[in-house]
């Protein structure tokens, strides 16, 4: 898996990271290579490493400690988060989905239950078309790459770095994704945000205050 990774890297020329223009040129050309590979895999074999994935986040966090959790509805192939969802629903907390009121602004989350009534928001994505909107303790974040510090390459909206830029106090971070998609780095600019936490169906690391994973 490392391997492919860095092949995967090395093709585009990793560029200078403070040379912002061909960072932001290079996460161009990579995430339709990173959603390509992650298609890639057999339905089954998805589904597979999104349930070990899905054990290894149980197993790590007590979600229960949040009572409001931010979640996301899946999307081209990402690890299916619903259940947990559910789960924490039935054990006494509220659950949230993001959506986007506005371009280039923090997304609003609004509180989601399986009786949600549901439309069409943004890239097709469903979203609860009742405006009930709720601030999350804890936050699922899907990821498209990663690296071992914990920061997330996105479809490059920015929506979630504007969102806990925004946000006070801010949500704990958990993003969730698949270990094959690990990068040596995302190349991180001023503006990224690093998760808290990073689950994958084979790891898990936990951002330290200094910046080092756990």
């Amino acid at each position: 898996m490392y391997g492919e990774t860095r092949a995967l890297t090395a093709q585009h020329d990793a560029p200078d990271p403070h040379d912002w223009p061909a960072v932001n040129a290079w996460r161009k050309r990579l995430r339709p290579e990173l959603i390509e590979r992650r298609l890639a895999v057999g339905l089954a074999h998805r589904r597979a490493q999104g349930e070990a994935a899905k054990r290894r986040l149980q197993a790590s966090f007590d979600l229960r400690r949040w009572p409001v959790l931010g979640i996301y509805w899946p999307f081209r192939g990402e690890i299916d988060v619903r259940d947990i969802a559910i789960a924490h629903i039935e054990a006494g907390g509220q659950v949230a989905l993001p959506v986007v009121v506005e371009k280039a602004a923090p997304v609003e989350f609004r509180r989601w239950t399986p009786d949600t009534p549901m439309e069409r928001g943004v890239w097709d994505i469903p979203i609860p078309s009742i405006r009930d909107v709720v601030a999350p303790d804890a936050l699922l974040v899907p990821l498209l790459g990663f690296d071992g510090a914990c920061y997330r390459l996105g479809y490059g909206g920015g929506y979630y770095d504007r969102t806990l830029a925004a946000s006070a106090p801010r949500p704990f971070c958990i993003g969730i994704g698949y270990e094959h998609l690990r990068l040596d780095s995302i190349r991180p600019q001023p503006h990224d945000i690093p998760m808290d936490a990073i689950v994958t169906d084979v790891s898990s690391a936990t951002r330290a205050p200094s910046g080092q994973t756990d």
